[in-house]
């Protein structure tokens, strides 16, 4: 009887793993095509030339329904995000946000004609195989199986501890590595907002696991203290996050400030949740190196698709390289004959060791 009681809880396990994966993926693609379709109704906007810039300070977007679908569309993506938090592991759900990425360099390459040169495609390739590396290797068990069990590991000294360390590191930087370096390194703001997302992940995975314990007919969770609680500090630390990443994306380039927000927010995430859940207690030691090669093929994905972006490299690019040497050479000769014809045809010639041009 006992075995069989074992059994149940293990299928019903791995069914909130699968859903929770599944709700983690449709949240990857909803958020990834957002960005295109917002910046569809930007574009259109614009073109119309009616209304003042979203860049310039305007609110036309608000007008027009391609815009508001890319909204809906990113609202269903974090709401599905949200959701696989209570079903699946924070290990597994907060690195698939890197498929978002992808889905977005996609979809720009196909709608927005931006070119997705060979190290971008390299990066979609790398990221897909980082992605299911991760879910191979990742804890497939429950971590938590209601509220009371996880207030008794908030208790937890190792865990109080960390939110502690995030808490004073957050307030030094806040205010006095701010105000003097954050317009300067990259790393400052970017730091503050990713410390802060990492307990934001926490506090949504619990209220996650009290929504469908209610809606489930469970429990009772929102007749407790602690959700309530939880919603403020979400609502706290969401806007917290938002303000300083704004800030690192005003002063800093967009393809600097992705690679290095994964980077910080999923390793700090990845730690807090190792923290609380000991999750990583469960798991085989070729799963957890599994499970970290996964994450850093997915580092190196997501910086080559941002980093990179703007390089103009193509596979022809590459073959020219493994070209015999020979034949480079006549091709830089062919090139430097074709230059010198081209300036002879220009009507002067560069008179070499004078550095001054003679007219023909």
């Amino acid at each position: 009887m006992p075995s069989s009681r074992e059994s149940m809880d293990a299928l019903y396990q791995q069914q909130d793993f699968y859903i929770g994966l599944s709700l983690a993926l449709s949240s990857s693609f909803f958020i990834g095509s957002s960005f295109i379709i917002k910046k569809i109704g930007l574009i259109r906007l614009s073109r119309g030339g009616s209304s003042v810039r979203a860049s310039a300070g305007g609110f036309g977007y608000l007008k027009d329904w391609i815009w508001w679908a890319g909204l809906i569309c990113m609202g269903i993506g974090e709401a599905a995000n949200f959701a696989a938090y209570a079903f699946a592991p924070a290990s597994l759900v907060t690195p698939l946000g890197a498929l978002s990425v992808i889905v977005t360099a996609v979809m720009a390459s196909k709608f927005l004609k931006e070119r997705l040169n060979l190290l971008g495609k390299l990066g979609c390739f790398l990221c897909i195989i980082g992605s299911t590396i991760i879910v191979i290797h990742s804890p497939k068990e429950g971590e938590i199986d209601d509220l009371n069990l996880l207030l008794d590991k908030l208790q937890d000294a190792a865990f109080i501890s960390y939110v502690l360390i995030i808490l004073t590191i957050s307030l030094f930087i806040g205010c006095c590595c701010g105000p003097r370096y954050g317009h300067k390194n990259v790393m400052v703001y970017i730091l503050l907002c990713s410390a802060i997302g990492s307990l934001t992940v926490m506090s949504c995975k619990a209220l996650g696991l009290a929504l469908r314990d209610t809606i489930s007919g469970k429990s009772n969770d929102f007749g407790m203290w602690l959700p309530y609680f939880l919603i403020i500090i979400t609502v706290i630390f969401v806007g917290i996050q938002v303000n300083y990443l704004n800030k690192a994306l005003d002063i800093f380039n967009t393809s600097i400030v992705t690679p290095i927000y994964y980077v910080i927010f999923t390793t700090l995430v990845i730690t807090a949740s190792a923290i609380l859940f000991k999750e990583w207690g469960r798991m085989k030691a070729e799963d957890i190196i599994g499970d970290l090669c996964g994450f850093f093929v997915v580092i190196v994905a997501v910086v080559l698709l941002n980093a990179f972006r703007e390089m103009d490299i193509s596979l022809n690019d590459v073959k020219g390289i493994m070209r015999p040497k020979r034949e480079l050479l006549m091709s830089h000769k062919n090139q430097f004959e074709d230059f010198m014809v081209e300036t002879e045809s220009n009507g002067s010639q560069k008179h070499y060791g004078t550095g001054e041009y003679r007219n023909i």
